[in-house]
């Protein structure tokens, strides 16, 4: 097994057709420190509104029993006896997939959603699947047995769960009488993983969901959702904010920066100044600007951005708070420019210097409020909880 890699989730939904909100929910979290993700997809029964809080009822259920049981039986038990049963249809409510990455093993539980795949690469990797009997379901017609596995990852394996909206896209059409089927939705995946081996695994679920779409003209017959988790190499950002409490330190601040290997983005006059002096890097202030909210970008050799500080993250804030991945719409201003560099980024180091400037400092505040502090904070909630990246803040 490969001790180093980063565990990269990501997911794509289409509602059913007419519908504003989906009937599947997908959920992840991350322990930060811990080395473990779960993440869960369920489908409520049905679609619309009612589906959604089914669906979530089981998502939430699932991740909060997964992180206190690691024996598969015992959550397939918990989460099985809780679940309500329709009284016309005589089936569960929802049905799940739930795959727990804890400290380089993965363990999947599945209950009746389309089988989990694995891929090695651009290869199916065989996995062997036990049955497990659910001993508290009743006899109501729904199944009584819960599929899981476990396997140790390697580099470039990817995990992808869907629900039956995506096997079953196309049911009825010429080209997919009996659906997209689960075979030809296979040969997809190895084909998109060939012709772009490093694809992320935001791209490779849009791809799959998309194409799903198409196959149902574009009208979703049912939800269609998909997630994969994919262990691959991290990418690695780190952001200058701030001049340091002592000017002593302006030099190691300056060379912690330089020597960090990973992309580079400066926010801050003062800071930009600082490492131009500390390295003799010259700063090239005469760029267009592109956002006429926020004051122009600079360049310096070897650092990818530099821009304005405290107005700059906050509107970074602002949109990674207001949208998800695939509802941006992000131009080439420096607020866009440091979001692109964020999203494509795993572990993200942001080295705070802790000298208030007297610019954003208000005196007539009894109590101290250190703007830049309480940005940084919101920016790494943000990113942790919604865009699941590893965030480590350093104060300086």
């Amino acid at each position: 097994m490969d001790k180093k890699y980063y565990v990269e989730v990501a997911s794509n939904q289409r509602n059913h057709f007419g519908e504003y909100i989906c009937g599947d929910v997908f959920l992840s979290k991350r322990e930060k420190g811990e080395g473990r993700l779960i993440s869960v997809l369920a489908d409520g029964m049905g679609h619309g509104v009612k589906a959604n809080v089914l669906g979530t009822l089981t998502a939430s259920m699932s991740i909060n029993f997964a992180q206190e049981h690691k024996d598969p039986q015992t959550i397939g038990d918990i989460i099985m006896k809780t679940l309500p049963v329709c009284s016309e249809r005589k089936m569960s409510y929802a049905t799940f997939t739930i795959v727990d990455v804890d400290n380089g093993e993965v363990t999947i539980m599945e209950y009746d959603n389309p089988q989990c795949v694995v891929f090695r690469g651009a290869n199916l990797l065989e996995i062997e699947w036990e049955k497990l009997k659910l001993e508290n379901v009743d006899s109501l017609g729904r199944s009584q047995e819960i599929n899981t596995t476990t396997f140790i990852p390697q580099k470039e394996d990817r995990i992808i769960f869907i629900s039956d909206g995506v096997t079953q896209s196309g049911m009825g059409t010429p080209n997919y009488m009996l659906g997209w089927t689960h075979e030809r939705y296979l040969e997809f995946v190895r084909e998109a993983i060939q012709n772009e081996r490093h694809i992320s695994a935001f791209k490779l679920a849009q791809r799959i969901v998309n194409k799903a779409y198409a196959n149902d003209n574009f009208r979703s017959k049912d939800d269609t959702s998909c997630g994969v988790i994919y262990f691959r190499d991290p990418r690695r950002m780190i952001i200058a904010t701030g001049p340091p409490f002592k000017k002593e330190s302006d030099s190691e601040y300056a060379k912690r920066f330089m020597d960090f290997d990973g992309a580079k983005v400066i926010c801050g006059a003062t800071t930009t100044d600082i490492i131009s002096r500390e390295t003799g890097i010259k700063v090239d202030d005469n760029i267009e600007p592109s956002d006429p909210t926020l004051p122009p970008m600079s360049e310096m050799e070897g650092i990818d951005l530099v821009t304005e500080g405290i107005l700059t993250l906050n509107k970074v804030v602002t949109i990674l708070s207001n949208n998800t991945e695939s509802t941006m719409n992000l131009r080439n201003g420096p607020a866009d420019e440091i979001i692109k560099l964020l999203l494509n980024s795993d572990e993200i180091v942001i080295m705070v210097g802790t000298q208030i400037n007297q610019a954003h400092h208000d005196p007539t505040i009894g109590v101290e409020i250190e703007i830049r502090r309480t940005t940084i904070r919101r920016l790494e909630e943000v990113l942790e909880k919604k865009f699941m990246k590893e965030v480590i803040v350093e104060y300086i």
